[in-house]
């Protein structure tokens, strides 16, 4: 049995704790990163945070990270000590659309989980 869980935002999750993303696409390294982005795109994050609620390695997350950097995709909001904090760069056309895509995908799980009476709404 899935759960749904009610928020600003609707996410899948199921019982090995994957979105429904993540379950449709897989989840390497930088989907679950990016998934974790999106779903939390409201806050930023140090680059531990990020690794650790992502559930990705922090040595991991440092292979991709630059490449991230450098294409956009996440901007260096602010500097808390010696960290520095990150989100999804939500001006970023291509963030939008990837955003736009996440979420849709998402809805579509939902309606089919609806459809097949797997899924139970928590609020």
């Amino acid at each position: 049995m899935e759960t749904f869980i009610c928020g600003r935002y609707f996410t899948i999750l199921t019982m090995k704790n994957k979105t429904a993303f993540l379950e449709m696409f897989g989840d390497s390294p930088i989907l679950k990163v990016m998934d974790f982005l999106v779903v939390n795109e409201d806050f930023d994050y140090s680059m531990t945070d990020i690794a650790s609620l992502s559930g990705v390695g922090y040595s991991t997350l440092k292979l991709f990270w630059a490449k991230l950097e450098k294409a956009g995709i996440i901007v260096n909001m602010r500097t808390v000590g010696k960290a520095k904090m990150y989100k999804l760069n939500l001006a970023n056309p291509i963030i939008k659309k990837f955003r736009d895509f996440y979420w849709e995908t998402t809805k579509q799980k939902v309606y089919e989980k609806i459809k097949e009476g797997t899924l139970t709404v928590k609020h």
